[in-house]
């Protein structure tokens, strides 16, 4: 009789195909492809008065596979669920036990990570499902299909079809909106710096004016800041301080999901969705030729910093091994949580095996695999070294009232910082490694002034959130888990709710309207705290602190009562402005006009249906198009401005029969042919960049916005438009590549 083999079930192919090189001919593997049951699409899925029990309904194209499944099941001795570790992964192993059948061979199995010992491992201590983790996955999309099943329609009904709101997807949107609602409201303030450039022992520094007796410089107007230069100009800079200091930069902790998808933005340019994907191909396994195929990382999910005993004694003897004495810390570095509740099953995300450095295996991985994984190395790698060491030299000049300070840095050990450096975004604070060094001056000594420039500067609203500081906020919030927040983002930018303009998000109309109207109507839902509060209420479900049921009531109730307050025909009115249109006559009958809900959202029509029959879509009448002066180049006929996703383009007033079209100018003359004119382009993905219209003939390009502003030095009309931190915005020649401030006030030289 032929023995029976086992089945392992997981939800990927490529994952059930690096798990068959390591189980060999007694096992066979069998993938999910996701979920295989879910809430019926075309009904709520929920019965509410009987305690919120889902109706299950198998996902429409799973049943051939879900058939496959329980053949295999009834001819395999042991079945193993090995879905991904997390709450999704246990809920679709609890709904496939629960199809299969369970006879008392059904168990569950959590890989860690996909390598030939974490199998061996996980089949030899099988566990069982655990009911609170998916008791947590159930409450979170009953609740999730609740909001959007009862919230949504109000959305179709008052604005247009097709829209949705979602429990934590709002709560980010409001986020976006608010911030900019916050940078419209903001009324910058004028203040002014001074900066001495000086000279000494044949180094060039700056110092600037750090205070004017004793207290921080005050000085709000351009006079202000010419009285401070003409009270020292003409006075030594002689040293009356200096203060060294030796300073030291610790490693950031191993990748938790969040600080992943943030480096990956900052660092690589990835979106969040890029970033786990791309995760969890190489969680899965990646073939590396001759050894197959091999899981490179472990899970990517998780809240954690934790490292395994086995993986640290790795790593550290690698950096033993590979780098200068001193780079290894005497014990292994540790990172505690950063919040109370963490969800700590799984370690850090780092890579299966240290020895297997992103060199010597990039020949078998694309380029994103490489870039991701080599990320991932150099952190992990990173966190367990020690740290950076910096001398740092403060030297300071007092003039009378005023004392100037000048504060540079010299890296005097790499530690770390030889393997990885995190990314910074420009509003981020500054490091030790953005100073420049200073000469080595003693108290006494003097400074030749070259001269001493007042710069103008206004203050600046919080920024607009880039795809890293939306995580990082959503995080710090409590909003949604890590693994949720690649899908909020994308569903925020497929539903048109935001853009993504300079890799930053800006509202659009519809997402103001949507965030307006729903925090407008669901106060008590749709903010930050309640919906931080929920997560912690999922947790404590997975913790078996809480009942889901019990969850679920409490949040029911007042939502409910929310939903019975709202008159869709005052939602109508609260974001169009009807009251013109019911003042006007109907144009076939003459009858009175009025506004009504329907199927594909808001609508006019004429008071006297059905007798007289007169609709028009309710909403912004499309802008028309504006004459210009352009000629289209394909075809000679003009061409008109009109008004499409990213803002105004070019079209040719010959559409369909020459589909012509390009940006506008920037005002602004190609510097390479003098030709053609700049205009603002895009790449494949949707990042905008700037090039010369008469490509492909000319090929010039920047990434910064060229502005029509004049080079102080060769006169130049044309230069990118630049900003920092440290020196805030300023300009650089397109032509000569000089650098120059744009504000009107010139350096006042210094006389000797």
């Amino acid at each position: 009789m032929t023995k029976k083999k086992n089945l392992v079930i997981v939800e990927s192919p490529t994952k059930a195909k690096t798990i068959s090189k390591y189980l060999g001919k007694g096992y066979t593997v069998k993938a999910t492809v996701g979920h295989i049951r879910d809430l019926p699409k075309r009904e709520l899925g929920v019965d509410i008065d009987a305690g919120f029990v889902p109706k299950y309904v198998t996902i429409r194209g799973k049943g051939k596979m879900l058939t496959e499944l329980r053949n295999a099941a009834k001819s395999s001795a042991e079945i193993f669920l090995a879905t991904d570790p997390d709450r999704e992964g246990e809920a679709i192993a609890w709904h496939v036990a629960d199809q299969l059948g369970d006879n008392g061979n059904v168990h569950r199995v959590l890989l860690h990570e996909i390598t030939k010992d974490a199998v061996a491992e996980a089949l030899g201590n099988p566990t069982r499902i655990d009911d609170n983790k998916v008791e947590a996955q159930q409450a979170r999309r009953i609740l999730d299909r609740l909001v959007g099943y009862k919230v949504s329609p109000l959305l179709w009904k008052s604005v247009k079809t097709g829209l949705s709101a979602g429990r934590v997807q709002t709560v980010a949107l409001r986020l976006i909106v608010e911030r900019e609602s916050e940078i419209r409201k903001f009324k910058p303030k004028e203040y002014w710096s001074i900066e001495a450039e000086l000279l000494a022992k044949k180094k060039q520094f700056a110092a600037k004016l750090h205070k004017v007796d004793g207290k921080k410089p005050q000085l709000h107007r351009k006079v202000e800041a010419k009285s401070v230069v003409d009270a020292i100009k003409g006075r030594p800079f002689a040293v009356t301080s200096v203060s060294r200091r030796e300073r030291r930069r610790n490693p950031a902790a191993p990748f938790t999901t969040s600080t992943l998808q943030q480096e990956g933005s900052k660092q690589l340019r990835f979106s969040s969705a890029r970033t786990m994907r791309i995760a969890q191909q190489l969680y899965e396994g990646v073939d590396l030729g001759t050894e197959g195929a091999v899981g490179l990382i472990s899970y990517m999910r998780t809240d954690s910093t934790r490292v395994s005993p086995t993986a640290l004694e790795a790593v550290r003897g690698y950096i033993g091994r590979n780098y200068e004495k001193g780079s290894l810390p005497k014990t292994p570095n540790t990172y505690p949580a950063k919040k109370s509740r963490v969800q700590d099953a799984h370690e850090a995300v780092r890579p299966t095996d240290v020895g297997q450095t992103p060199k010597s295996i990039k020949k078998h991985l694309t380029s994103d695999q490489f870039k991701l994984y080599q990320l991932i190395w150099q952190r992990f790698v990173a966190s367990q070294m020690t740290p950076t060491v910096y001398d740092t030299t403060t030297i300071d000049f007092e003039i009378g009232r005023y004392l100037f300070r000048s504060t540079g840095s010299v890296v005097k050990f790499d530690g770390y910082r030889v393997v990885y450096q995190e990314a910074r975004e420009k509003e981020e604070e500054s490091t030790w490694d953005d100073l420049s060094p200073v000469p080595a001056l003693e108290v006494g000594d003097e400074a030749k002034v070259e001269a001493i420039t007042p710069h103008q500067h206004f203050t600046e609203p919080a920024p607009r959130f880039s795809e890293a500081s939306l995580v990082k906020e959503l995080e710090k919030q409590g909003i949604g888990r890590p693994s949720t927040y690649s899908s909020i983002i994308s569903t925020l930018k497929g539903r048109m709710y935001v853009q993504l303009e300079d890799r930053r998000f800006h509202a659009t109309d519809l997402g103001e309207t949507v965030s307006r109207l729903m925090v407008g109507k669901f106060p008590n839902i749709f903010n930050v705290e309640f919906t931080s509060e929920m997560e912690n209420e999922l947790d404590k479900i997975e913790a078996g602190e809480q009942s889901w049921q019990q969850v679920l009531t409490n949040f029911y109730k007042p939502f409910k009562e929310a939903l019975e307050g709202i008159d869709t025909d005052e939602l109508i009115r609260e974001i169009h402005d009807v009251e013109g249109i019911e003042k006007e006559p109907c144009p076939e009958c003459s009858g009175t006009l009025t506004v009504k809900s329907g199927r594909f959202g808001p609508f006019i029509a004429c008071s006297n249906y059905p007798d007289c029959k007169y609709t028009k879509k309710l909403g912004k009448e499309k802008q028309p198009d504006e004459p210009t002066d352009e000629i289209c180049k394909e075809c000679g006929s003009p061409m008109v401005k009109k008004m499409g996703r990213y803002g105004q383009f070019l079209a040719c007033t010959k559409y369909p029969a020459c589909k012509h079209t390009r940006s506008p100018s920037l005002g602004v003359k190609c510097p390479n042919c003098a030709k053609g004119d700049l205009i603002e382009r895009r790449t494949r993905k949707g990042r905008s960049f700037f090039g010369c219209s008469s490509y492909p003939e000319c090929d010039f390009s920047s990434w910064y916005r060229p502005v029509p502003d004049s080079c102080p030095e060769c006169n130049y009309l044309g230069a990118e438009s630049r900003s920092t931190k440290a020196r805030g915005e300023y300009r650089v020649c397109l032509k000569c590549k000089n650098k120059f401030t744009v504000e009107s006030s010139a350096a006042y030289v210094a006389s000797e």
